[in-house]
């Protein structure tokens, strides 16, 4: 007897009473995702070519925009309770899920190594004003270690955690800005209308571009594996209406995102005009001294770890657990993440941070397509989902690949490359258009869709209809085998 290979415990659909996460919750974690170095440094090359009131308001357009393709995929994990990994069974088969899910998952591992490593400069510059100790690596160590056994504990210990970060962060970056600003005056530079390469016509709306898909592709990532959260946001049963349905999703998404986003852009910036490096734990080494700038510090690190925890190691924890199978636990993935993240020497990537914002939200912004696509186009939110958990069902397709989803990720990957500026957009549209086209008219003729043959709400429906999936544990009876003896009279 085995269990199945996709009936990971940790993988199984949430059902209501385990939702957790409240609407202030969600948005508390959002506060503390969005203190991340690659969102300064947004900010600090903004404000190279175009003036800090035109970068806001790029960052609330770019912001906006992802919210919005963030809370649209939520949905599955809000109605279905489903994962990210387990949901891409759809699109790309049983077996297919892992390629995507990996890059997602790789992903995710290096953030959280660059976002490990740039709150260890903070606590080791904390540490150093306080007790004269200098060690960034030991603090890298610690600092990944205590990240990771905070997520191993769960979504729970995650959202109390960002409840008492969230505000703590919010009232000491106002105090950095405050900082910031001091020092920028004393420099003579007014930061609001201070520009270190000013750029004119099509240049200058070409730099406004870069800002607004900047924003979206840091993004990308998490609106992709968005479900893997957001199956633990408490929501409304037997609601039909999406808006109030995704209540809690919507306000974190749309209202906290884009306000915390853009403040830290403005930081950003602010230590950009400041000093000329966009990040903080530099600009405030030179802009503060002592106590305050320990204190100032420690927003940088309670940030990073917020950050990590839900947008980086959940997501990567979830993925490698569901690759590994049973015998890999949800424990066992944020390991395997943490290791990832690290031997990556996160420490040599940040030259790179833009460029690789803007090629990776291209290539993912394809898979946002593709899964946009499957659940609202083709299936109309409609989801056989305990098919998602057999080894046989009518998700293995061809081998357990969809071969639609391929080929609509390579060429709306292959797409977005050609134009990083408008990367996420592009890789989207023609990643959902071939999609659709390929699954509707081609993919799904040869292998049935139940959900597409009946589309009946009460049968295919999670949440909206009081529905909680439960996934039949029992594990797979392999095949017995007896030995005949030699000497038996078969006549």
């Amino acid at each position: 007897m085995k269990k199945s290979h996709l009936k990971s415990p940790d993988l199984l659909p949430i059902h209501q009473k385990d939702r957790k996460i409240t609407n202030l919750g969600f948005s508390f974690m959002w506060v503390g995702m969005v203190v991340v170095l690659a969102t300064f440094a947004i900010g600090g090359s903004g404000v190279m070519t175009i003036s800090l009131p035109w970068v806001i308001l790029a960052t609330v357009i770019g912001s906006l925009a992802i919210g919005f393709f963030i809370s649209l995929i939520a949905d599955i994990g809000i109605e279905h309770g489903l994962s990210f990994p387990v949901y891409m069974r759809a699109p790309f088969g049983t077996i297919g899920t892992h390629i995507p899910s990996v890059t997602r998952g790789v992903t995710a591992s290096m953030w959280f190594g660059i976002n490990t490593y740039f709150g260890a400069t903070a606590m080791n510059g904390i540490l150093n004003i306080l007790f004269g100790f200098d060690n960034w690596f030991a603090c890298f160590l610690i600092f990944a270690i205590v990240q990771l056994v905070n997520t191993a504990l769960g979504i729970k210990s995650i959202e109390r955690f960002a409840d008492l970060a969230a505000p703590v962060i919010l009232i000491i970056a106002l105090w950095m800005y405050v900082s910031l600003s001091d020092e920028a005056a004393a420099a003579g530079r007014d930061v609001w209308s201070w520009v270190e390469s000013p750029v004119t016509g099509g240049a200058a709306f070409t730099a406004f571009l870069v800002v607004i898909f900047s924003n979206m592709g840091f993004w990308a990532t998490l609106s992709a594996d968005i479900p893997s959260i957001s199956r633990f946001i408490k929501a409304p049963a037997n609601e039909k209406n999406w808006f109030k349905r995704n209540k809690g999703s919507l306000i974190g998404n749309l209202v906290a995102m884009p306000l915390t986003q853009t403040f830290m852009i403005i930081i950003g910036a602010v230590s950009y005009i400041a000093v000329l490096n966009y990040d903080p734990v530099v600009a405030l080494q030179e802009a503060a001294g002592g106590f305050i700038l320990a204190i100032l510090l420690l927003m940088v690190v309670l940030a990073q770890w917020s950050t990590n925890t839900a947008a980086n190691v959940v997501p990567a924890a979830t993925i490698f657990s569901n690759v590994g199978g049973p015998k890999f636990p949800f424990w066992a993935g944020v390991i395997t993440a943490g290791i990832v993240g690290s031997v990556v020497q996160p420490w040599k990537l940040f030259g790179v941070i833009i460029p690789f914002l803007l090629f990776v939200g291209g290539i993912l912004s394809a898979i946002v397509g593709i899964l946009f696509a499957d659940y609202y186009l083709n299936r109309k939110r409609r989801v056989n989902v305990p098919e998602l958990y057999e080894d046989h069902g009518q998700f293995k397709y061809l081998g357990g690949v969809n071969v639609a989803g391929f080929i609509a990720w390579i060429i709306g990957g292959i797409a977005s490359y050609f134009v990083p500026e408008y990367g996420f957009l592009v890789g989207f549209l023609i990643g959902a258009g071939v999609y659709y086209v390929l699954a509707k008219y081609w993919w799904f003729n040869l292998y049935r869709q139940a959900e597409l043959e009946d589309p009946d709400d009460e049968k295919y429906l999670g949440i909206s209809v009081g529905r909680d999936w439960v996934i039949d544990e029992e594990p797979l009876l392999e095949p017995a085998v007896q030995e005949l003896p030699e000497n038996l009279d078969l006549y």
